[in-house]
Order: C-alpha cells, then sequence, then structure tokens
C-alpha cells in the first residue's frame, strides 16, 4: 500500500503521544509530523524525544490554533520533495487510536480520489447527550447553509490526497474554524467527501485543549455565516 504522512497538531500533549507515535510507526506511513503549537517549557522534553526518535517537530513560539499548525505542516511538505499520496491529520490527545488512524488508512484504498472523514461515535459515557445533540445540531446548520450532509463536520482526523494539499493551505482560519472551512471549500471545489465510522469519541477532560471537540452550535452559527457570506462574495 502507498503510505501516507500523518500530520500531528499538539498543545500540552500528554506523554503518551510518544507511546501513541511509535505505534503509528508500524502502519502505512512515509513520515510523522509533529507540530508543537506554542506548548508549555515543560512539554519540551516530551518534543524533544520525538524529535531525536526521527521524527519531524516543528515549532510555534506561541500558541496559534489548530488551523495555523496544520499549515504548518502543509507548508513543510509543500516545499518538499515527499512522494506520499496524501496526509492524515491526527489528535495528540488521545482522540483518535492507532486502529481509528488504520481504519482511515485502509480506506484510501477505495477512497483514493477524495477526502475522507473519520467520523465518530458519540453515544457513549464520555459525551453527554448535550455534547450529543450539538454535534447533530451542528451538522443541520451545516446541511442548512450548504446542502451538504455530514454527520461530524469537526472531526480531527482526515485524510486528504496530495492533489488537494495546494489549496488546503489557502483555506481561511487560524484554530478550528479551519476544519469546517476546509469541507466549504472542498464542497465549492466539488471534491469528493467520504465518511467512514471509526471508534467511539473520546473526550480527554484532563486535557488542555481539545483540537476536535463537539463546538457550541453558537459558534458553528457564527462561523457558517462569516463562510457563506464569504463564499457568496466571490466573483
Amino acid at each position: 500500500m502507498e503510505p501516507v504522512i500523518v500530520l500531528i497538531p499538539a498543545l500540552n500533549p500528554l506523554p503518551t503521544i510518544i507511546e501513541f507515535v511509535e505505534k503509528l510507526e508500524k502502519l502505512a506511513i512515509e513520515k510523522i509530523i509533529i507540530i508543537n503549537d506554542g506548548s508549555d517549557e515543560k512539554y519540551k522534553k516530551t518534543f524533544e524525544t520525538l524529535h531525536n526518535k526521527g521524527h519531524v517537530v516543528l515549532t510555534h513560539e506561541q500558541n496559534f490554533g489548530k488551523g495555523r499548525a496544520i499549515k504548518t505542516g502543509l507548508h513543510y511538505l509543500l516545499n518538499s520533495s515527499f512522494h506520499s499520496k496524501g496526509i492524515v491529520t491526527v489528535g495528540a490527545h488521545g482522540q483518535h487510536s492507532v486502529l481509528d488512524v488504520e481504519q482511515i488508512i485502509m480506506s484510501t484504498k477505495i477512497f483514493s480520489d477524495g477526502i475522507i472523514l473519520g467520523v465518530r461515535e458519540f453515544k457513549n459515557s464520555d459525551y453527554s447527550v448535550l455534547h450529543q445533540l450539538q454535534n447533530r445540531a451542528n451538522s443541520m446548520l451545516f446541511e442548512l447553509f450548504f446542502h451538504k450532509r455530514l454527520l461530524d463536520i469537526q472531526t480531527g482526523l482526515r485524510y486528504i490526497p496530495r492533489q488537494h494539499l495546494a489549496w488546503l493551505y489557502q483555506v481561511k482560519g487560524e484554530t478550528f474554524n479551519f476544519d469546517t472551512n476546509m469541507l466549504v471549500e472542498a464542497i465549492q471545489r466539488n471534491a469528493q467527501l467520504y465518511e467512514v465510522p471509526i471508534g467511539h469519541a473520546k473526550l480527554r477532560k484532563n486535557s488542555v485543549i481539545y483540537y476536535d471537540e463537539v463546538i457550541h452550535p453558537a459558534k458553528i452559527l457564527q462561523q457558517l455565516c462569516a463562510s457563506f457570506r464569504g463564499n457568496n462574495a466571490r466573483p
């Protein structure tokens, strides 16, 4: 199987990220790139360990947000001679298991022409009924604005083929809004979007940040309005 490149945006990651990355190495992965998005000084050793194990570690001197971290990884790749068929974005806080990542990579054999979204299962004890309703409301709002039904518009586990990386780098959004704007741009470009069920969604309450948590529908509504106006303003 043709390998992929994994991008992991990380802010104050748990120590388990080292073991997690070691397990990812056994999959069909050409390179693992970790973006230190302005983590506290006490996490420096964790990133040094990852670097010493041969992984690429890119560092922001301050926290800019998930969107900017992914763009930093993309800028690195677009200016390198990588040959992988695409990238997979993965969470740094245990949101995704190795099996989840493997499932997405395996799915690229079938859905090689489009973007693959790892759809999380919210019906478990990690998420309250309120969180489940918020996720459903966010999906409904997205469908209302952009006439495309997606079950999990905020999942951080995504595969993007190499041919989409140049425009992906230009997508607006420095924080969580990058995830949604990316889907909007894909729809505008008629890029294929595929949804693949993955394991249970996980909420790490002891994490400092959840890069792909369920965002309140009010924030999503504000963001979708901005995206809708931006797309309608195009010539």
